[in-house]
């Protein structure tokens, strides 16, 4: 076993706890005096350790079994509407066991790894609640989805079987693609495009999404809202989060100077996520 760590400014705690959000192997240390936080994640390989270092910067070294005798406990299976049910199980007897205990259910299989979005974290579990909503309204329509900042791909995959005819997801970080990507496979969508791309310098395509989701960091969506508006559809849906709470007003004005506004924003701790899509088209309901 490896260990990952890392010294971090106190400010940026909730940045990093959303980036690590779902996997049980993360744990944050406030430092004494305040101002600073020791982040570390265990990894079953030094393969996985050298990849978060790639990213984030830091230190690893080997961890002493005696470190790691305890096995981290998994988050509880998480309920979407009456549609889904999100587990971070992996092994084939518990998926079952999961699936004949919930008939009525589809169980989403998203083992905890490295990049975020096992379901649990408010974020991500308001986002699945939007799909399930606007995939009703979608009924017996075509529609296709781009997932940015896919992560481990749990958006892209429960926009498939919620009926979406063409999902694609990107991420900056080849890491969380690749894991995306085992995702989609486990879960019976290996259909679902996954791509490394940075959303910033991303060129959509001319006839957009109709639904465009981005669970991204307040900052990054800022910046990233010209890209956004390209890729989404005259008509479309639009869900983001990943917001802090004390940045929404500058998230959703700059995204108001683009054309694009929300009519339904929901703040959980310290998070808010919000569904919404052209002006015009909200005007119009």
């Amino acid at each position: 076993m490896f260990l990952w760590s890392k010294l971090a400014g106190e400010r940026w705690v909730d940045a990093w706890e959303e980036r690590f959000s779902g996997n049980p192997n993360f744990v944050l240390e406030y430092i004494k005096g305040g101002k600073s936080v020791r982040l570390q994640v265990y990894c079953q390989n030094l393969k996985e350790a050298e990849g978060i270092k790639k990213l984030f910067g830091g230190s690893i070294r080997k961890v002493k079994d005696a470190e790691w005798n305890k096995t981290p406990e998994l988050p509880k299976p998480l309920k979407i509407r009456d549609v889904f049910l999100v587990s971070a199980e992996s092994e084939p007897k518990k998926i079952k066991e999961l699936c004949l205990k919930h008939p009525t259910r589809e169980v989403i299989v998203i083992p905890p790894e490295m990049a975020f979005g096992t379901g649990d974290h408010a974020t991500t579990s308001t986002c699945l609640r939007f799909l399930v909503d606007i995939s009703r309204e979608r009924k017996d329509q075509s529609w296709s989805v781009a997932d940015l900042g896919t992560g481990t791909g749990l958006l892209a995959i429960a926009a498939r079987k919620l009926g979406a005819t063409e999902v694609w997801g990107c991420d900056f970080d080849p890491f969380a693609v690749n894991v995306a990507k085992r995702n989609a496979e486990r879960n019976g969508t290996p259909e679902i495009v996954m791509k490394d791309q940075d959303v910033l310098k991303w060129k959509p395509r001319k006839s957009g999404y109709n639904v465009v989701t981005a669970n991204l960091f307040s900052t990054v969506l800022i910046e990233a809202w010209p890209v956004i508006a390209k890729s989404l559809a005259k008509g479309g849906d639009l869900v983001v989060s990943g917001i802090l709470a004390t940045q929404a007003w500058d998230v959703f004005e700059t995204a108001a100077k683009n054309g694009l506004g929300f009519s339904k924003i929901i703040k959980k701790g310290k998070w808010v996520t919000a569904r919404g899509g052209w002006f015009d088209d909200l005007a119009a309901e």
